[in-house]
């Protein structure tokens, strides 16, 4: 009989958050670049929204790609593909001379985004204990609020080194995908996907590491269970009559969880900064503040999600960011920007997302789909997240410079409120069950 491995648990955990690391950091890194990037390539606001979200054209495209792989392949070795494309991303963005070169190179970093986005969660998923689960995943979105903060002070400790400090912002980036790379080496792959490809014994040995003989032995008859009972994952299963409600739940919450406004602030926060008076530095380091804000809540988060639960944080999250987005909007209106009003409630706003929507949405999305159907339906959920991001992002800063902050934040106002009351009438409490006994309940079997 062995007993549980609980560093094993939570280093495979790390290994697999680093991608959510890069993720973070190759989204928001753009923000600190844009003041540099728009003369340079002589870009207006349309052509300054699509060199920033053309980003999110990969990721949507790395979402779909990577599903396939990902069930054929294992979701380590897809991972491993994804963290070379973040080097190659990294260094060929750096070095571009032509904005078409650069969108490419970005779009390719896009591809690294998406596989990771809906591999690295669905990985800590499959390999977490249910008590466990909330806390583990939310490493994943821990490790995306330490890349977004890496790269806004990295964006402004490299500010003052010259009209090409745009290129050592984007080429950094090489360093941390190097690690990803070197480090998934020494991670097991998913026991549920070995389960699924008929290899148990691997599995077995997985889940006896990470939970002790005892537990692993009934985890095994569990997922076999789970597997011999399961519906065919194929889409137009994924949207029988039976699948559908589910699927629904995760695809709204996907795109709720961008609509509201949060990566418009966090990839244009120097331009919106800039827009109110401020000048570059003092937006760059006000923008590094909004970086250490989303960070600390995200803490928050992985505190009390496993033991509050999601729906809670939800709330509470989504209260928050209405009420912050609603006095953001007044003094819009209002021409009251004296002091830093608006900064304080950008940050209230953040800290609202950190400690609730920005965490729980990935977790949910990770639990709430039957095994056999999981990367399929993350797909559908995690694409409509990027599209819903791209969207957005391409438009905000016509709206910003057409319509005023004062519209687009009150747009944003009204999307927490929506996401309010879908969180209190149609999203379920997953907390402190296993991903069988989730699938159980959640198709009513």
């Amino acid at each position: 009989m062995k007993e549980k491995d609980a560093r094993f648990l939570i280093l495979a955990a790390i290994v697999a958050a680093l991608g959510g690391l890069l993720f973070g950091f190759d989204t928001a890194v753009i923000s600190g670049t844009t003041p540099f990037l728009q003369p340079y390539f002589s870009l207006n606001d349309i052509a300054l929204g699509w060199t920033v979200s053309s980003l999110l054209i990969g990721c949507i495209i790395g979402v779909i790609a990577s599903g396939k792989p990902g069930d054929a392949f294992g979701r380590r070795k897809t991972l491993l593909v994804a963290a070379l494309l973040f080097v190659i991303s990294a260094i060929g963005s750096a070095l571009s001379t032509n904005l078409f070169v650069f969108i490419s190179f970005r779009m390719l970093g896009g591809i690294a985004v998406g596989t990771a986005s809906m591999l690295s969660p669905m990985y800590i998923s499959e390999i977490s204990p249910a008590k466990n689960r909330g806390t583990l995943v939310s490493l994943n979105q821990l490790a995306i609020v330490i890349g977004i903060l890496m790269a806004f002070f990295s964006n402004y400790l490299l500010a003052g080194t010259g009209e090409n400090s745009w290129r050592w912002m984007l080429a950094v980036m090489g360093a941390p995908a190097f690690l990803f790379f070197i480090a998934l080496l020494f991670v097991p792959e998913s026991p549920r996907w070995l389960m699924q490809k008929g290899k148990n014994n691997e599995a077995f040995s997985v889940l006896e590491r990470i939970n002790g003989t005892a537990v692993a032995t009934s985890e095994i008859k569990a997922i076999e269970l789970s597997l011999a009972t399961e519906i065919h994952g194929t889409y137009k299963e994924l949207f029988s009559k039976d699948l559908r409600p589910i699927l629904w739940i995760g695809v709204l919450l996907a795109v709720l969880s961008q609509i509201t406004g949060i990566n418009s602030i966090m990839y244009y926060a120097p331009v919106i900064f800039k827009d109110l008076g401020n000048g570059n530095d003092s937006a760059l380091i006000q923008t590094a503040i909004i970086g250490g804000v989303n960070f600390l809540f995200t803490l928050v988060a992985i505190r009390w999600i496993d033991r509050w639960g999601r729906k809670p944080l939800m709330i509470g999250g989504a209260i928050g960011m209405t009420i912050s987005l609603t006095v953001i909007t007044i003094a819009y209106f209002l021409h009251k920007f004296e002091g830093y009003l608006i900064l304080f409630f950008i940050l209230t706003f953040i800290a609202s997302f950190a400690a609730s929507l920005g965490p729980v949405t990935w977790v949910v999305v990770s639990e709430i789909f039957p095994n056999k159907m999981r990367s399929k339906a993350m797909s559908v959920a995690i694409v409509a997240l990027w599209t819903t991001n791209f969207i957005v992002t391409l438009l905000f800063p016509v709206i910003l410079k057409r319509l005023g902050g004062g519209v687009a934040f009150l747009i944003f106002d009204l999307m927490c409120i929506l996401l309010l009351l879908f969180v209190i009438f149609k999203l379920p409490e997953t907390k402190g069950k296993s991903l069988e006994e989730l699938e159980k309940i959640l198709l009513k079997k």
